[in-house]
Parts: structure tokens; C-alpha cells; sequence
């Protein structure tokens, strides 16, 4: 399975309040819709599948939010289609499904998330590396 396709259709980012007293950043990713997709100009062998999603960064108590709503387009064996989209009826997904489509919204919205906590001086919701002096 690849992704061949990812678009934002919307970024939201808001602050409620400027007290930075014992910050938390809680994410959530929904799964909003799965569907068969068509393109016209792909030519392959494989199925395509629309993915719908959401993706929120909010930070508690009550101090900011971060929301992102998009679609992307997989390709997949078409056995492996089949079964994703019978799993769906039931809005289930297997594990494996579940951890590639997360790990590509997580990729992708981190990284834009990241850029607006920077322009709206919030606390960044991941650490990122950096270099200390060391202790001798």
C-alpha cells in the first residue's frame, strides 16, 4: 500500500487564553470516511481508496486548539482494498491499515502544526531535539 495522494481542507488555529500554567497538548485522529476512489490519471493495477480525516492538537486547560480536516487517496492490492473497505462497514480497521494511514496524517500535520505554533508563539505539542553542554 502507497499514498499517492494528501490535501488539508482545513487548518484551524486558535487561542483562547495567554496563561501558561501547566500546559497539555492532547491529540486525536478520526477517521471520518473511507471510500473506493477513481482517478483518471492513474493507470494501475491497483485499487484506490479515499480516506477522510480529522486531526486535532488541543491544549488544556483551555488554551489552544489546533484543528486539521483533509483526504488522501491510497493505493492498495485489491484483496487488501476489499477487506479495508468491508471493515469499514462496520467502522473497524485493521491494525495494520490503521498504523500506516495515522503515521501519514501525523507526518504530514506535525509538521504544518509545528509552523502555526511557531507564528502564534504556543508551546510546541512535541519536543523536538536539541544539543546541551555536557556534564563533567
Amino acid at each position: 500500500m502507497k499514498a499517492i495522494g494528501f490535501s488539508f481542507n482545513k487548518i484551524s488555529i486558535e487561542r483562547f487564553s495567554n496563561k501558561l500554567e501547566e500546559l497539555k497538548a492532547n491529540t486525536n485522529i478520526n477517521i471520518l470516511e473511507i471510500i473506493p476512489a477513481k482517478a483518471d490519471f492513474i493507470k494501475t493495477k491497483e485499487e484506490l481508496i479515499s480516506v477522510k480525516f480529522e486531526y486535532t492538537i488541543k491544549y488544556d486547560p483551555e488554551y489552544a486548539k489546533i484543528e486539521f480536516s483533509g483526504d488522501m487517496v491510497l493505493e492498495a492490492e485489491p484483496k487488501m482494498a476489499k477487506e479495508v473497505m468491508k471493515d469499514w462497514k462496520d467502522k473497524k480497521l485493521s491494525e495494520e491499515f490503521r498504523i500506516f494511514v495515522f503515521n501519514i496524517i501525523l507526518r504530514k500535520a506535525n509538521l504544518k502544526a509545528l509552523e502555526l505554533e511557531d507564528d502564534l508563539n504556543l508551546p510546541l505539542h512535541i519536543p523536538l531535539p536539541f544539543i546541551q553542554k555536557e556534564d563533567k
